[in-house]
């Protein structure tokens, strides 16, 4: 069995992926062994994909792979645009394999990473691409020996992005994208990935997936995943973090769900469950080195109010960062709770909780026996 493990480390630029190198180089992890990495990085696409490519790069040198073999083998979750306090970081989910159970153990961390076959363009954003992530999904859970949906804490999902090349082959084909606009079909892609989570966890009925649905519904969606797009993807990549009954190792993975931006409860609801003591509303200082990741999905900007007061996310001079804005403002909820900003925050909530709701995924080690 594999002993799920998960470390974050900081970022000091774009191309600095420094802190990875040295987990590999004092023995804490073996680069053999991680299965994929989420990563929170600054400025645009360009410094996302740089990052990437770095990740790429050292990667390749660890294992004497090409960096197109290390694309193949090791989802990248690259989650570009930070806001307000948030720190650029990277994530790793690791499985350490041969690891014994532990029978009659308590419930604790367990991955499964999978990955859809590649989508054509003309499939971005419709039932097909539902489909394809329940499937994916599901698969996830198997590799991860969650057998009930209810032990799933969460579901990392980075879909393809519409790019006008894109549109255009499929065009050549004499086949129609779902959306003329490119950002429309973006996010609709974002949109069914996480109904395709919904459908795998039973939390929407496959049968009222139709493509009028999908943007259409709001009241169709996930709780326990997250979705972002990239122009590197041609395929959905699928992390699923759950917990297993007497799997090995000391780490937990817990959810909460923001009802509304202020929802502080729901946050600390995701710490409490995960085993970490809190006092006067924040993590205690002794239990916060044992928080190995914090994620939170940001809705601010799906409405235009909270609790029936107006805020301008969407119509001041910012409107174009909304998305921005509002991963900021649900960061600072976390981060308060943790004292820790190395929080990562996704933008895009198609189908992704109740309009203005945030999702939160805590992980933390050094659970007891």
């Amino acid at each position: 069995m594999h002993e799920a493990r998960v470390f974050t480390v900081p970022m000091g630029a774009p191309e600095d992926v420094s802190a990875v190198a040295r987990l590999f180089d004092e023995g804490i992890v073996d680069p053999a062994h991680v299965a994929a990495l989420i990563a929170q990085t600054e400025g645009d696409g360009h410094a996302r994909g740089y990052a990437a490519t770095c990740l790429q790069l050292l990667f390749a040198e660890r294992l004497g792979l090409s960096r197109a073999q290390v694309f193949d083998r090791i989802p990248m979750l690259m989650i570009g645009g930070t806001a307000g306090l948030m720190s650029p970081h990277i994530t790793l989910f690791v499985k350490v394999p041969d690891c014994p159970s532990v029978p009659g153990g308590a419930k604790r961390l367990a991955i499964g990473v999978t990955s859809t076959r590649a989508l054509l363009p003309e499939e971005y954003g419709t039932p097909v691409q539902v489909a394809l992530v329940a499937e994916a999904v599901r698969a996830g859970m198997a590799q991860a020996g969650i057998a009930a949906a209810e032990d799933v804490a969460c579901v990392e999902m980075k879909c393809p992005q519409m790019t006008a090349a894109r549109a255009a082959e499929a065009a050549g084909r004499g086949a129609a994208t779902v959306h003329p606009s490119a950002a429309a079909a973006s996010s609709m892609s974002r949109g069914a990935s996480a109904l395709g989570c919904a459908v795998a966890l039973g939390e929407v009925a496959a049968d009222a997936i139709t493509q009028d649905a999908i943007a259409g519904r709001p009241d169709l969606f996930t709780q326990r995943g997250s979705a972002s797009s990239g122009n590197e993807q041609i395929a959905v990549r699928v992390v699923v973090i759950g917990n297993v009954a007497g799997a090995p190792g000391d780490h937990v993975a817990a959810r909460g769900v923001m009802t509304h931006q202020l929802d502080l409860d729901g946050a600390r609801a995701a710490f409490a469950a995960a085993g970490l003591r809190l006092s006067d509303g924040i993590v205690v200082a002794e239990d916060r080195p044992r928080i190995a990741a914090a994620f939170v999905n940001a809705g601010a900007d799906s409405v235009g109010d909270w609790q029936g007061r107006r805020h301008t996310m969407l119509s001041d001079l910012l409107a174009g960062f909304s998305g921005h804005v509002a991963k900021a403002v649900a960061h600072a909820a976390i981060a308060g709770i943790a004292q820790e900003t190395l929080v990562l925050g996704n933008a895009g909530a198609e189908h992704q909780g109740a309009p203005g709701s945030n999702l939160v995924c805590v992980i933390a080690r050094g659970a007891a026996p």
